[in-house]
């Protein structure tokens, strides 16, 4: 997937509290809600919120991500 389309699932999904699939450039599988999104330089990462639990957040680097799908 390019980045623009990373983000517009991302965004869409945060929007309407839907769950992603998460793939890395390290073929880890991470799934939860995205919390916040954020695109600026000095941050450039995503949180995500399993959906087992409502006190965690994950962090992921949008340049470590290489698919993302709504589950």
């Amino acid at each position: 997937m390019n980045y623009d389309e990373i983000l517009a699932v991302l965004r869409y999904a945060g929007d309407h509290e839907r769950a992603v699939r998460i793939v890395t450039e390290a073929r880890t599988e991470v799934t939860g809600i995205p919390t916040s999104l954020d695109t600026h330089v000095t941050a450039h990462e995503v949180y995500l919120r399993p959906e087992a639990t409502d006190d965690t957040e994950i962090a992921l680097s949008l340049a470590a991500i290489r698919v993302v799908e709504l589950v």
